[in-house]
């Protein structure tokens, strides 16, 4: 962590989670929402775990201890404060941005494999031993996959209890707990009240109608919404996506059953940004997993202040930085779905590969098996793609062999792409199919895993942007590691310009 003793006016390393207690006590002092999601602050005296934001007064110094997760401070008997909702928070931008096997299994447990296939799927996803990979992720984060994974549903739970009339039995299985036992030890364990007090507390009005609920989703500040939701909307894919100018509709194909989210900005509480997310699921199960893909689209626990710092400091980006501070990466809900985009994107105008990716989706997409509004498919899973006859895909016969066999190795398992895909190797993966080059490769890199420090010096967007602000590709090594949110910036210096066909994706 960097040095914050006196208001945390420096950031946190982005890769460090060993926590410095002096430099943590620093930044509680000052209550600098900014940390938010970095590390809990966990209080001996009262047995409590607060955000660094916290409102409360300072506890001494000598009363607090300082933990990476909450699942750290939940392990040794700490819950959650009611002040302060420590479990409403974004989440750490280190596991968006790194690359390495904890973070590789952060994303893969948000995503709720380990409720879905156990500790050991987990394991055998990342290739590692279960207890290899429990000895690594307690050596760095205080806490085991399995803990972690616990805090995670206690987090689900509560959102049921607030925001939805089920009855608790159903809330316990939607949370993934496996009994009503553990799941009512769980609760009061990490919140200090039982699950009926929980849903007695929540403001009048806010249960959820049917199978709809209304969440705010917290965000770092500053927020380029606009800009996200605008790059968002012009790339929209008929029957998938929609944009109506004020929210984003995306259809989601989620591991139990089909999910439609409606998004927008949300007021600001507390001076912090949110998003408004409306979500509509045919199974409450999946509550956990569409909240985290849709954090990923939206590149919600990105650290925008350390990104616009970084690249505000070079004179060639600072009047674009300080034009839309916040800006985002736009992600993707599913890396297979990038992918397939992202080659249909080759050589074709936006609006193009919008139509082309829509006829795909009413060819081989699923239709949806709830109200979707504007919204009828999901998008192709890999079997139905594989099994396409080739002659509908309405483009080159080159590319539609590439499409075709993306699909065939992602669906046979040769080519892995999800939250927790190693980046070197898919990568590797990619370039070995035939069709795919570099661009493609850094593409899906960088929207479909969340890569923040890819750079795309071929796209002619990009080579339009960078004579917009005269200068060349080579300055883009000094933009590491942000490159990712560097190249969006370089894009919109190139809006006067035709858009680039390969910004299509």
């Amino acid at each position: 962590m960097s040095d914050s003793r006196s208001g945390g006016d420096r950031d946190v390393d982005r890769l460090g989670t060993v926590l410095d207690p002096d430099r943590c006590y620093g930044i509680l002092q000052s209550r600098d929402a900014r940390f938010d999601g970095w590390f809990v602050t966990a209080v001996r005296t009262t047995r409590v775990y607060c955000r660094p934001s916290c409102p409360a007064v300072a506890p001494k110094r000598a009363n607090v201890e300082f933990f990476p997760t909450a699942a750290a401070a939940q392990q040794r008997g700490y819950r959650a404060c009611k002040r302060c909702r420590p479990d409403v928070l974004p989440g750490s931008p280190a596991w968006d941005a790194r690359g390495d096997v904890v973070a590789r299994a952060m994303r893969l447990i948000a995503d709720g494999v380990v409720d879905r296939e156990g500790v050991r799927g987990l394991a055998r996803r990342l290739a590692y031993s279960e207890r290899h990979l429990t000895r690594l992720m307690t050596a760095e984060l205080g806490a085991g996959p399995l803990a972690i994974a616990r805090a995670q549903r206690a987090q689900t739970a509560r959102l049921l209890l607030e925001h939805t009339d089920l009855p608790l039995g159903d809330v316990a299985h939607a949370a993934g707990f496996g009994s009503v036992r553990q799941f009512n030890d769980t609760v009061r364990a990490v919140y200090g009240a039982t699950p009926t007090a929980l849903r007695a507390a929540r403001r009048a009005g806010r249960a959820a109608a049917g199978n709809t609920v209304e969440l705010t989703l917290p965000v770092r500040a500053p927020f380029a919404a606009g800009a996200l939701l605008d790059f968002l909307g012009a790339r929209a894919v008929p029957g998938v996506e929609h944009w109506d100018g004020s929210a984003f509709h995306r259809a989601l194909d989620l591991p139990h059953g089909h999910g439609v989210a409606v998004l927008c900005p949300g007021e600001r509480r507390s001076g912090v940004p949110t998003v408004q997310a409306r979500l509509r699921l045919a199974d409450w199960r999946d509550l956990s997993a569409a909240v985290r893909r849709v954090r990923r689209l939206l590149d919600l626990d990105a650290d925008p202040v350390a990104v616009d710092r970084a690249l505000g400091a070079d004179p060639a980006l600072a009047a674009l930085v300080a034009a839309v501070p916040g800006r985002r990466v736009p992600g993707s809900v599913d890396p297979f779905e990038t992918a397939i985009r992202a080659t249909i994107g080759q050589q074709v105008s936006v609006a193009g590969a919008r139509t082309i990716a829509g006829r795909v989706v009413a060819a081989a997409g699923r239709p949806l098996t709830i109200d979707g509004g504007p919204l009828t498919h999901a998008w192709p899973t890999p079997g139905a793609l594989a099994a396409l006859d080739p002659s509908v895909l309405p483009m080159p016969q080159r590319r539609r062999r590439t499409i075709l066999e993306l699909a065939r190795r992602v669906d046979a398992g040769e080519l892995v792409l999800d939250a927790g895909a190693d980046r070197d190797d898919v990568v590797r993966a990619l370039l070995d199919v035939p069709g795919v080059g570099p661009w493609t490769a850094g593409y899906v890199l960088m929207r479909g895993l969340g890569d923040p420090d890819v750079f795309l010096p071929t796209d002619l967007g990009v080579r339009a942007g960078l004579a917009a602000v005269g200068i060349d590709a080579a300055r883009a090594d000094t933009w590491a590691p942000w490159r990712s949110y560097a190249l969006h910036h370089v894009w919109a210096a190139a809006s006067g310009a035709r858009p680039s066909a390969r910004e299509a994706g």
